[in-house]
């Protein structure tokens, strides 16, 4: 794959806690410079200022990160709260005790309950760890998260200590949603070789940190 269509495969992500303004400046100079299709923050860093990304390059921000364990309520006003300082994509972590226990329709309720706070022209993203669960479990969350309102399933937050992204995960969670929903791959992918296998199994997102690298790679 050429570097220009992968890059706009990409979430450029800058998720470390201790993050701060400037990191946020230099992670958008990357993102201008390598023309990547998405950034990824935390919602404290918002907004952008104005002038440092052009508006092919969305804004994704993160909500119950990393854990999950909000109420459905904190992660609405979260979400609200993100859109208003500029960003028109949210990542939002899944209950993961809500997963473990099979409750399907408290997980339907709490993606709802954020897909209403948001607009209709904001990408949702639902995080869901894949790496922690059965396969059948990342089947029932992936169907229980797009009938709540997700545009996008998307492996992981990258912190848990399980991993995250796997091949076999990105394929259960392609068949499992069909083509009309995203698939976002992230946790673990540093490399071009990590980037177009995930791809070839499914994703047409992908989430990294090491975006130079891969497009380096990808030359």
């Amino acid at each position: 794959m050429e570097a220009q269509k992968l890059a706009q495969m990409i979430d450029h992500t800058l998720l470390s806690p201790e993050a701060i303004l400037a990191d946020v400046e230099r992670l958008c100079v990357e993102a201008v410079d390598l023309r990547v299709g998405a950034i990824c923050i935390s919602p404290s860093l918002l907004p952008i200022a104005r002038g440092m990304l052009p508006a092919s390059i969305k804004i994704a921000a993160v909500v119950g990160f990393p854990s999950g364990a909000h109420s459905p309520e904190t992660k609405a006003v979260e979400a609200r709260q993100a859109c208003e300082r500029g960003a028109n994509e949210i990542d939002m972590v899944v209950n993961l005790a809500l997963v473990g226990s099979n409750n399907w329709e408290a997980v339907r309720s709490e993606v709802a309950t954020v897909r209403s706070a948001i607009s209709d022209d904001v990408i949702l993203k639902v995080i869901i760890e894949s790496a922690l669960w059965s396969d059948q479990q990342i089947a029932s969350v992936c169907t229980a998260v797009v009938l709540g309102g997700a545009d996008f399933v998307k492996t992981s937050t990258g912190f848990h200590k399980l991993g995250g992204a796997s091949l076999a995960a990105v394929r259960l969670m392609r068949n499992t949603v069909g083509d009309s929903i995203g698939v976002k791959a992230s946790g673990g992918i540093r490399t071009y070789a990590d980037a177009i296998a995930m791809i070839e199994a499914g994703a047409n997102r992908i989430g990294a940190s090491a975006s130079r690298v891969i497009l380096a790679e990808a030359q």
